[in-house]
Formats: C-alpha cells, structure tokens, sequence
C-alpha cells in the first residue's frame, strides 16, 4: 500500500479512501498537489481498487490553496506549485473508476475544486462548512483550469456572478445549486460516501468508464490544457507589483 506524507490511503472491500492529512486546515500545496496525482495514478493503475472516496478530517476537507506559501514563494516555488496542482487536477478528472467527494467539512475555493472533479459530492452540514470561489476578497486570480471547472457545473454566467460576489453556500444552498448532491450531519458523510462508491462500482467497469466519459465531457475539456502555458500565465499575474503588495500585507497580519 502506497504511503504519502499529506494522504492517509486506505482500502477496504476493493474501495479505496483517501483522507488529506496536510496540517490544521488541509491547505493545498505543493506535497498535497503532487501526492493527490500520485495516489490517483495508483487507484486508476490497481486492479484490486473499484472506487474511490476522497475525504477530510472531521469539520474539514481542505481550506483551499496555501495562501501563505503562495505569498512566500518565489518564482520558481509558485510554477512548481500551480504545475502541480494543476496536474493532480486533470489526474482527478481523468479517472475513470467512481470517485466520490466526503466533504466532511469547510471546502472553499482551491477547496472547491478538488470535490468538483469527483462524480458525486457529499457534504457536512454546519454554519461554517461552505464552498464557493471567494477569491476576490483578496484579489486573488482564478487560474484558468479552476475558473473552467467551476463553469462547468454552473454555466458561465452564474459562475462569474458568484465569482464577482465571493459567493459562499452552506451545504444545503450548495445541494440546490447543483455543487453538492447530499447535505448530511459530519458523521454520515463518509460512511454513505463509501456506500454510495460501492454502489457505483458494481456497474460493469467498461460501461461505467465510456459512460463517464460521455456525460464528463465538458470537465474533460476543462483539464485538457497545456499546464505549462497556464503555469506562465499565472506566474506573470504574480509579478503583479499591487498583487505583491496585496500579498506582503496578507502575511504581515497573519504573523
């Protein structure tokens, strides 16, 4: 069994589940993104895996990107990291067993994300478990691939009015606006998100994956992009001389 450093990776009945583990908030950096595409890789490659469950710690899933370390970073840090999460992203798309999100709690932006690319999204109830894209309250960029995932599940013009308004929902606001499938108290999230991969793995495997493909397609065009041209997109929106200082306030009120 594979061991990674931000993942716990377990299996059971021929369903794998992976937990992210990746200090107090679950950030999203650059370990994260690169065990993420590298545990994907091994359930899409193991005959002994049918389905997959990504879940959190109780309370939480992921606080979204490390804001910190993207204000720390140097050039060379920030294109190692948009590389690779945008990388785990299309690794996360591009499985064609189930996948089933266990949003066990808060899930905002980067956060976000990561449960889009999965078939069905279960998540926890609670006043301070949401999903959205709120970087605008920061003026932060959107890269392209997320921005494209996000539109796909609400069509472009309510995409970008929920963008212009750093929109967040709550579980249940989420469910109607098609980004979550099941709202449910924190400790039934990931049993029934088990249960309902269980249930997805007893389709015929060919069937299931041509399906997926057919009815994913436009998420599928959302992660076929070049990541390097992305990558110096991002990476000159960075030099962004007001971004910068954006980003040195940011991190002088957090120390």
């Amino acid at each position: 069994m594979p061991s990674f450093s931000t993942l716990q990776f377990s299996i059971s009945d021929r369903i794998a589940t992976l937990t992210i583990d990746n200090g107090k908030v679950n950030a999203i950096n650059t370990a994260l993104a690169r065990d993420l595409h590298a545990a994907f890789l091994e359930v899409e490659g193991n005959d002994t895996i049918d389905g997959l469950v990504l879940a959190g710690r109780p309370h939480c899933f992921s606080a979204g990107l490390d804001v910190m370390m993207l204000a720390t970073s140097d050039h060379q840090g920030l294109a190692d990291f948009f590389a690779a999460y945008l990388t785990a992203l299309q690794s996360m798309v591009r499985l064609d067993k189930p996948m089933v999100a266990a949003m066990t709690g808060f899930a905002p932006a980067g956060g976000t994300i990561l449960a889009l690319t999965a078939d069905y999204r279960i998540m926890a109830r609670g006043e301070k478990h949401t999903v959205g894209m709120n970087e605008f309250n920061m003026s932060l960029q959107i890269p392209k691939m997320m921005a494209d995932i996000y539109a796909y599940y609400l069509g472009e013009p309510r995409a970008w009015a929920d963008i212009q308004a750093a929109r967040m929902y709550d579980s249940e606001a989420a469910v109607t606006h098609g980004l979550v499938n099941e709202s449910l108290p924190e400790e039934e999230v990931l049993p029934r998100a088990q249960a309902y991969c269980r249930r997805l793995a007893r389709v015929h495997p060919p069937v299931f994956k041509r399906t997926k493909r057919y009815l994913r397609r436009g998420l599928l065009a959302a992660v076929d992009q070049n990541v390097e041209g992305m990558v110096e997109v991002i990476a000159e929106d960075f030099k962004d001389p007001v971004f910068k200082k954006m980003m040195e306030l940011f991190v002088s009120k957090l120390r």
